[in-house]
């Protein structure tokens, strides 16, 4: 991919994730808390799978 498209599409990513913070921060919250519980769920699957190779 060109240089140039990366950096536009960079620059359009952050202006949008400002306006969706501005003006939504509601759902911007909610939609960090849910990528966070994603996150913590495969964190947790990660760990047991670890687990039951050791057990």
């Amino acid at each position: 991919m060109p240089v140039f498209v990366k950096k536009v599409l960079l620059w359009g990513s952050v202006a949008f994730l400002i306006y969706f913070v501005a003006f939504r921060p509601d759902s911007a919250a909610r939609m960090c808390r849910a990528i966070g519980a994603g996150l913590m769920a495969m964190a947790q699957g990660i760990g047991d799978f670890l687990t039951g190779l050791v057990a």
